[in-house]
């Protein structure tokens, strides 16, 4: 038996914490947890039967078929938020229809329980915004084209340090900015890289 596992297991587990954070950082995460949550009691209830002793009491409606679909359609959008940040707005938006169509069709709503998650889910989908590179001194990153001209006005050793790429992600590739306003087929820039 080795004295050094317990640390060396520690290592992995603070690698796995520092990067699920880091994955978790980077899509609305809290809004796709609340809105799967939010799922499962609508499409619980309405087939859960409570036995007290020898009476049975289910609280089936006849709508069940409608709370499974709602309360399945609910998982899928808190599943697709975690994996597809993209469709973030869709998604809560879908998700704040469905919580309020959920209330007449499946025991208001599992109860209210999923009603409430799945609203906050979906308002925190619609709010959530992807954060912005920061360079390495902790400020905002701008794009290269941004930082050229403070380079140029830069004296001595700042020179330096005002060269150095001014953002970078976890592949150290440079910052890029989305915008593509200025590319079009006459100046060969239409999105598309050509391969020569």
């Amino acid at each position: 038996m080795n004295a050094e596992s317990p640390a060396q297991d520690e290592h992995y587990l603070r690698v796995f914490k520092r990067k699920f954070r880091d994955w978790r950082g980077a899509r609305p995460f809290w809004a796709g947890l609340l809105v799967l949550l939010g799922g499962v009691p609508i499409m619980y209830f309405p087939y859960y039967s409570l036995q007290i002793g020898h009476l049975t009491m289910a609280m089936s409606t006849t709508a069940g078929a409608g709370s499974l679909i709602i309360g399945v359609l609910l998982v899928v959008l808190g599943i697709s938020l975690w994996f597809q940040k993209h469709v973030r707005t869709f998604a809560g938006t879908a998700a704040i229809l469905l919580a309020l169509v959920s209330l007449p069709v499946s025991n208001f709503g599992g109860f209210l329980i999923g009603f409430l998650l799945a609203m906050v889910g979906g308002a925190l989908a619609i709010a959530w915004a992807p954060g912005v590179p920061e360079s390495k001194y902790g400020e905002p990153a701008k794009p290269e084209s941004a930082a050229a001209p403070v380079a140029a006005e830069a004296d001595g050793a700042d020179a330096e340090a005002a060269a150095e790429p001014s953002a970078s992600n976890e592949l150290n590739e440079p910052y890029e900015p989305n915008d593509l306003s200025g590319t079009s087929p006459v100046n060969g820039a239409n999105g598309r890289h050509s391969a020569g």
